[in-house]
């Protein structure tokens, strides 16, 4: 894998000089942001993938309705296999499929009951999203570099372990490492939230301190609630899965944190699949979990949130095999704090 990155590392200029001008374009106001008549709040990262976003709208969603708003979520849609525009939810019917939607949005709406949609342009997306539902603040998920829509709150999410880790080649600008832009695009952010889903605190390494000055700092991690049967919706506690030799199934973006936890939760992870981020299960792969689950005489599948979504479709084709999903959440280490935070931002 080093070796193509080497390969491809003459490109990475090419796509910084594309990203730096078309930023400069937004910055000296060639390019301009438009505004809608609610409340917007972004959601975004400088990565691609593993940051934590989808958690961190579904606390933000969560935390809204809590204090009487009237949330939305609109999304790109990422993996889905439409275009356009896409009204998901009404906040009480999901009006489509996980195919056609996303499984992050998909996931979100179904979690959080709140309306949902999703469209590529978010600026066309909100103001028809508005038209179908009822809602005074919308939550755009990964819009941090999608700079046409005028926000309130610009939220940047760190994963700890990408900024402390000594791989520097995933510190590198695509295609050669996982940043979308350069560090520097972190002056953008109004607020920085550093996951460190479920590791011990770190310091920002000295090297990168410079660019978070004057920035608001929360930092956030996961929390395991139990295991839910993915067909008949029964809930578990974490007791109820520790020795379980289990097959693991996950097809996430980082599937490190996932394993992580259910090692602490200690729950065999040695008999595990590995699928590529945001995979479309097919019957092909069902009945490769289904060859290896009885291969390896395991007791249970245990997968993501966002895999259980996707699979609970091929309900006919587990009906002999228990498939569960690990339900988290996301906690923010200092929650007043960063509540009154958006709070002020939004009123």
């Amino acid at each position: 894998m080093n070796f193509l990155k080497i390969i491809l590392y003459p490109f990475v200029p090419v796509y910084a000089f594309v990203i730096n001008l078309r930023n400069k374009f937004f910055d000296d106001g060639i390019f301009k942001s438009k505004s809608v008549p609610v409340k917007v709040v972004s959601v975004g990262n400088l990565t691609v993938g593993g940051s934590g976003k989808t958690p961190m709208v579904i606390y933000l969603t969560t935390m809204l309705k809590k204090f009487a708003k009237k949330p939305g979520v609109l999304s790109r849609g990422y993996g889905r296999n439409t275009k356009g525009y896409l009204y998901v939810s009404d906040g009480e019917e999901i009006f489509t499929t996980v195919e056609k939607c996303g499984d992050e949005i998909y996931h979100t709406a179904l979690h959080c009951k709140v309306p949902a949609a999703v469209s590529e342009n978010r600026v066309v997306g909100a103001n028809k999203f508005l038209h179908d539902a009822n809602v005074n603040t919308i939550i755009l998920d990964d819009a941090f570099q999608h700079r046409w829509i005028k926000r309130d709150a610009d939220l940047l999410l760190f994963e700890q372990q990408f900024l402390v880790s000594d791989n520097s080649f995933n510190r590198k600008l695509m295609p050669t490492g996982l940043m979308r832009e350069p560090f520097s695009s972190i002056k953008r952010a109004d607020a920085v939230i550093i996951n460190r889903k479920f590791s011990d605190k770190k310091e920002i390494p000295d090297e990168f301190k410079k660019y978070f000055i004057d920035k608001a700092i929360f930092t956030s991690h996961y929390k395991a609630i139990s295991f839910v049967d993915v067909m008949k919706h029964t809930i578990y506690e974490l007791k109820d899965f520790e020795g379980q030799h289990s097959l693991v199934v996950s097809g996430i973006a980082n599937s490190y944190s996932f394993l992580n936890i259910l090692r602490q939760t200690n729950v065999n992870t040695t008999n595990k699949m590995i699928f590529r981020d945001h995979k479309e299960y097919t019957l092909k792969e069902v009945q490769q979990i289904r060859k290896r689950f009885y291969s390896t005489n395991a007791y249970s599948v245990v997968t993501t949130q966002k895999d259980a979504v996707k699979l609970i479709k091929f309900a006919k084709e587990f009906d002999d095999i228990d498939v569960f999903y690990l339900e988290i959440e996301m906690q923010m280490d200092e929650q007043q704090k960063f509540e009154d935070y958006i709070l002020q931002k939004i009123n």
